[in-house]
């Protein structure tokens, strides 16, 4: 039985009982399932309700502060996805949709199952989609064909991603809907790069004129009659000692106040003491304790943390793993891998680390498995992350001209791949 028709039972069975049955079910999507069927969704005739039309919607979104993104998500998604297969949505915060564009037939169709402008496709009002769960969770989501928990949204993809405002706030989530196209790791690698797109985008909007500086200048700003600094640089990546950069000095380290700073680094609004504590340990970590830390932290890089709560950087701190995202944004693969020395923090165990170190990893290796570039492919191969990726020494022995070394290679390394896991399947 194939993992579509798996999941097809599982929720067949689920909307039935009541019950998960099975292994089939990612744990993202059965959550949600649930939750749609306490929030009383029919997964027969979902109503997703048009709360917004006309000139009503026309001023909402003319007033709304992701209009100023429409531009860039029109460049990067919408024209490229014209007779592609899949059209783009971007939603506010409540999950209505404020624009969908897109492959005319895409759009066409998906109207019958009520994806309209002016529609609030959360989760508890439609089931389990893309954008309802991302809203949900604050995190991308990718939501394939029976996933969905309402049965006329099968034959759909779909993969969403939470755009935030300067603050850190979420704004509404952009989203693509399609056929089989969508359902893959490129397109989720392409919705996340579009979203960081658009919130530096936001971010510029907001900040109005700025002096432009060379990108290793570390600038000292007065802020509440404090100095201080302004463009402090974190590395994070590989097996070297974190260290932070700041006011044109090296600073070592623990791994403790590395995995804060990453942390608040992605938390533009802050966290609290309860919320750090979660996102540093699986286990029950005490507010004694983190802000035990959060002050021995404080006395290393002084003034770029906040002494107020929820604890915050008072200046963006930009790491060697925001660099990697930059080169993965404008498309040059062959450069980010160059620049990522190894995972995030690979010592760490601390649940938030993993999640950016996983999302890395899979933004790079998504990137090189859509790269027409032999050398990005062999850079990755060559990595620890890479040595036993089967699609990608797939993917190399494609690009490599027959008979090169990197070729033989490639085919050499399947036939080793090919062996282990029939040993594997045998024993």
């Amino acid at each position: 039985m194939s993992q579509h028709d798996s999941v097809r039972v599982a929720h067949e069975y689920f909307v039935t009982t009541g019950r998960l049955a099975g292994q089939h079910v990612r744990r993202l999507v059965a959550d949600s399932w649930r939750r749609s069927a306490r929030s009383g969704v029919d997964p027969e005739v979902p109503a997703p309700p048009v709360d917004m039309s006309g000139r009503t919607l026309t001023s909402y979104r003319r007033g709304h502060a992701l209009s100023a993104a429409m531009p860039v998500v029109r460049d990067l998604l919408v024209r490229p996805g014209a007779g592609a297969g899949w059209i783009t949505a971007l939603t506010d915060d409540a999950g209505r949709l404020l624009w969908v564009e897109g492959d005319r037939d895409v759009r066409r169709k998906v109207e019958g199952v009520g994806f309209v402008e002016g529609a609030v496709w959360s989760e508890d009002r439609a089931g389990t989609n893309a954008p309802g769960v991302a809203l949900v969770t604050e995190r991308p989501a990718q939501v394939v064909g029976t996933e969905h928990y309402a049965r006329t949204v099968h034959p759909w993809n779909c993969t969403a991603a939470p755009v935030r405002a300067p603050s850190g706030q979420v704004l509404g989530v952009l989203d693509v809907t399609g056929g089989p196209v969508v359902a893959t790791a490129v397109m989720m690698s392409l919705v996340r790069a579009t979203v960081a797109a658009v919130e530096a985008e936001l971010a510029r909007a907001a900040a109005g004129p700025v002096l432009q500086l060379p990108s290793d200048r570390v600038v000292t700003a007065i802020t509440g009659g404090q100095r201080t600094a302004v463009g402090a640089r974190l590395r994070v990546l590989g097996p070297a000692v974190p260290t932070l950069h700041l006011d044109g000095r090296d600073v070592r380290l623990t791994l403790r106040h590395a995995e804060i700073l990453l942390l608040l680094a992605q938390h533009h609004a802050g966290l609290t003491a309860d919320e750090l504590a979660v996102q540093l340990s699986d286990d029950v970590l005490s507010d004694v304790t983190v802000r035990a830390e959060v002050s021995r932290l404080r006395r290393v890089v002084g003034p770029l943390l906040s002494p107020s709560r929820p604890y915050r950087l008072t200046a963006p701190i930009r790491s060697d793993a925001d660099t990697v995202r930059g080169l993965l944004e404008v498309g040059d693969v062959v450069a980010a891998l160059a620049n990522h020395p190894g995972v995030v923090l690979p010592r760490s165990v601390a649940p938030g680390v993993e999640r950016i170190r996983e999302d890395l990893r899979a933004d790079l290796r998504a990137a090189v498995l859509a790269s027409p570039e032999e050398g990005a492919v062999s850079r990755w191969v060559s990595s620890d992350d890479g040595a036993d990726d089967w699609q990608a020494w797939q993917r190399l022995a494609v690009l490599a001209p027959r008979g090169t070394p990197a070729h033989v290679q490639a085919r050499g390394r399947l036939d080793l791949l090919s062996h282990r896991l029939a040993t594997h399947r045998a024993g």
